[in-house]
This record gives structure tokens, sequence and C-alpha cells, in this order.
């Protein structure tokens, strides 16, 4: 269930047009969508790391 602080699929294709692509290496352990839902979770409320 997304927090009130993640992001859209709408907002999320506007940022990832922005993104560098994917290099060739290992998978990575969290996507940059979850990435970037956590910065704004945490700036939204404030928490610590």
């Amino acid at each position: 269930m997304p927090y009130s602080s993640s992001l859209t699929d709408k907002e999320w294709e506007l940022i990832e047009a922005l993104l560098p692509q994917k290099k060739k290496t290992r998978p990575p352990k969290w996507s940059k969508r979850q990435i970037l839902d956590g910065i704004f979770y945490q700036l939204k409320n404030g928490c610590n790391w």
C-alpha cells in the first residue's frame, strides 16, 4: 500500500525520463522509484533515517 508521499504512476513516468539509463551491472537491490519514494517519505514526515 503506497504512502501519501509515494509517487503516482504518472509522476514516476515524468521523473523516470529524466534519470540516466541503467548500466549493465548486477540487478539493483532497490528500484530508483523505491529510493525516491523513501526520500519523499522522509522529507514529508521529517523522520530520522
